[in-house]
């Protein structure tokens, strides 16, 4: 069996996760920085191996991203697509709170980005920019689910907001298409739509993080982000850099205590499980159905005034 089935007819991916509304909290990918690349055209699988992009500089891209712990998705406008004319697009961003920040340069050709120093702490490329930005995954190859609800939807918001929406390689989590990161706070989304996205880019713009369908913010654990966004949600604070993850402690078979610290001055535990969640479904279209583990919050409880960094 390839998929779950509905009197005979295949389910998507994204359609069933929906239909037994999976919750999304701590599911986003786990990446403290973002290397975008424009690369118009088609992708496969691999975007980074399977598209037009040189595949010499595609590796050495990977190996040296994955070096400095930088996870690199590509990009293409909105709409048709065209072979790319002049420089290329490409944005580098931190995700970490306090540290949080969005490069933008325009190369003439990708093998200059061979020549940045990814590890270093804010690497001297291109310019600051304080517009924030909107990828929406459409990769098709990879999963069907992004390119039915992830090219409308980033056409879309494209007219809406020109220059600050993207479609983009793999984001993660396909069932939750469509799905779409904003940079440079790293914080993901699912099951969008028009004005939804248009809601989170307008609280980015302001500082603000909007946690409806909010999968959590890329630089923590997918426990870190189940335990963020619960906290924040308790306490009503929406400021983008209000809440930090300090540790996390295993308890146990699928079980965690997350330290948190809010705006410097207090101290908060979450504990937070792992658990499976029946029935199975397909984690991703074309796949045999599993049964998903998924994240919930149990207590949150103040732990102490916050201590010297």
């Amino acid at each position: 069996m390839a998929a779950e089935t509905v009197r005979g007819a295949a389910v998507r991916c994204a359609e069933a996760a929906r239909r037994m509304t999976e919750p999304m909290a701590g599911t986003s990918a786990h990446a403290t920085r973002w290397l975008c690349v424009e690369q118009p055209g088609p992708w496969g699988v691999d975007a980074l191996r399977n598209s037009a992009l040189d595949t010499g500089v595609a590796e050495e891209l990977r190996r040296r991203a994955e070096g400095a712990a930088v996870r690199v998705v590509l990009l293409r406008r909105p709409g048709r697509h065209r072979p790319s004319s002049g420089g290329r697009n490409v944005y580098l961003a931190s995700t970490l709170p306090g540290a949080s920040w969005l490069r933008h340069a325009t190369v003439s050709d990708p093998r200059e980005l061979l020549d940045w120093d990814l590890s270093a702490a804010e690497p001297a490329v291109g310019e600051l920019t304080t517009d924030p930005l909107l990828l929406v995954c459409t990769n098709g190859r990879r999963d069907v689910c992004c390119a039915v609800t992830g090219r409308p939807l980033a056409a879309a918001l494209s007219a809406l907001h020109p220059g600050g929406v993207w479609e983009s390689s793999h984001l993660g989590g396909h069932r939750f298409a469509p799905t779409a990161l904003v940079l440079p706070t790293g914080y993901s989304y699912g099951r969008m739509d028009v004005a939804a996205c248009a809601h989170v880019l307008a609280e980015a713009r302001l500082g603000r993080v909007v946690t409806d369908n909010c999968r959590g913010r890329s630089a923590w654990t997918k426990p870190g982000q189940a335990a963020e966004l619960a906290l924040r949600d308790h306490l009503g604070d929406r400021a983008e850099d209000a809440v930090a993850v300090v540790d996390q402690v295993r308890r146990g078979e699928g079980g965690w205590d997350v330290l948190l610290r809010h705006r410097g001055v207090v101290e908060w535990r979450v504990s937070v499980h792992q658990r499976p969640a029946p029935p199975a479904r397909p984690h991703a279209c074309g796949l045999l159905p599993e049964v998903p583990t998924v994240i919930s919050v149990g207590s949150l409880e103040v732990v102490s005034p916050a201590r010297s960094a």
